[in-house]
């Protein structure tokens, strides 16, 4: 068959009203960013800016993008009756603030109402996200660390940060998301898009069997797909659960994931996630697991040594065969004869949808070729990067629910 070229449903946010604060900072720049991304996708911008935030970016910049005057003070007597902050979040569907600076969360979290933006957030009738961006010190400070639990408590989505370097030439975490993963996470915030409404639970990674308190067997799933497989439906405007195993990737925006460690763990943790309307089951999950793990280190000896190893629980066709089974995703990475193994592992497990590929041309790479195991047949995704392919695979799921 055919290449069958799928592509990816771009978020709309058209009728969306989306109120954007800037507060001070360097990532100020990226705003501008995000503020163009939110226009040209349909939404509705208002941004409002703190005193130190105009020190790093005019007004006059978001005027152009935005296409509307910048609020800049709350005693701004051209602004109708002088009530702006009571007024503008009424028709509202969101306040993002982005950057979100370490003095103006603390300040949220006190609920100061000190100039316009501050006094905007405490006055609002919509949800509010905040993007924080700051020096990693500043970001792992023990005020900070409260603030932001106080915020946690109080409602406040907060998306980031990113780990990175920073422009003070530091490395760590603290740099604001770049502008499209924001994009992503105000999507699902929104509940726009194809997967709108759905919850989706995707595990990623490997799994780890002890042999003993410092040995155990695993694999090379470096988790990457995964990974872009929950962004991608998290673009699509699901709220999205991630189960995985460990990594060194960054959660992607939006995104809530649950860490584990064995097949065992991931299991136990995906029935109690349930229910959800898709699952996908990306992780690289062990088939076998020593059946008795040793208490203490196993000490070498020329003699060798010697495993009984038992089967861990099948996670995806347990949650396959369940009476009031979500729409299930899984993921065959084979050495050899992928579309032979591949549609015979869909249909034992009874799945609607696998997606195939070969192991020795996917494992730890940024890129992958994919072919699509459905019921109308095989699709192939020519190589691309592992999240367009996430995209395209979200993309196509879509189709298949609606």
């Amino acid at each position: 068959m055919p290449p069958l070229l799928l592509k990816a449903e771009t978020v709309s946010l058209a009728c969306k009203k989306i109120l954007l604060g800037v507060t001070g900072g360097i990532a100020a720049y990226k705003a501008a960013e995000l503020c163009r991304l939110l226009v040209k996708a349909g939404a509705d911008v208002q941004v409002v800016m703190t005193a130190a935030a105009q020190q790093f970016v005019t007004p006059l910049t978001f005027q152009a993008l935005s296409g509307k005057p910048v609020l800049t003070s709350l005693w701004d007597a051209a602004s109708g009756d002088g009530m702006e902050h009571i007024h503008l979040s009424r028709n509202a569907d969101l306040l993002l603030v982005a950057p979100a600076s370490a003095d103006f969360l603390a300040r949220l979290a006190q609920g100061r109402a000190d100039d316009a933006l501050s006094t905007l957030c405490l006055a609002r009738a919509c949800k509010l996200a905040v993007a924080p961006a700051m020096n990693h010190e500043m970001w792992a400070a023990a005020p900070t660390r409260r603030n932001l639990e106080r915020l946690h408590e109080d409602g406040v989505q907060v998306l980031g940060p990113a780990a990175g370097e920073q422009a003070c030439g530091e490395v760590g975490l603290g740099r604001m998301l770049e502008p499209v993963d924001i994009m992503s996470a105000v999507s699902g915030l929104l509940g726009v898009g194809a997967l709108a409404g759905k919850r989706v639970l995707v595990t990623a990674g490997p799994t780890f069997e002890p042999i003993d308190p410092v040995r155990g067997l695993t694999n090379l799933s470096s988790g990457k797909m995964g990974y872009a497989v929950a962004r991608a439906a998290a673009e699509a405007g699901a709220e999205v659960c991630l189960v995985s195993g460990a990594t060194c990737l960054a959660v992607p925006a939006g995104v809530r994931r649950i860490d584990v460690q064995s097949a065992a763990d991931m299991h136990r943790t995906v029935l109690a996630e349930l229910p959800c309307d898709v699952f996908i089951a990306v992780a690289a999950v062990a088939d076998y697991r020593v059946d008795a793990a040793a208490a203490q280190k196993i000490k070498k000896t020329a003699d060798g040594l010697t495993l009984r190893l038992i089967a861990n629980p099948d996670i995806l066709a347990e949650v396959a065969a369940l009476p009031d089974a979500p729409f299930c995703v899984g993921f065959a990475a084979e050495t050899e004869q992928l579309a032979e193994f591949a549609e015979a592992k869909r249909l034992r497990k009874k799945l609607p949808l696998l997606v195939g590929n070969l192991a020795q041309d996917t494992l730890g790479q940024d890129t992958a070729e994919l072919v699509l195991f459905d019921n109308q047949g095989q699709h192939r995704l020519p190589r691309a990067g592992k999240l367009t392919q996430a995209r395209n695979l979200i993309a196509h799921l879509a189709n298949q629910l609606n």
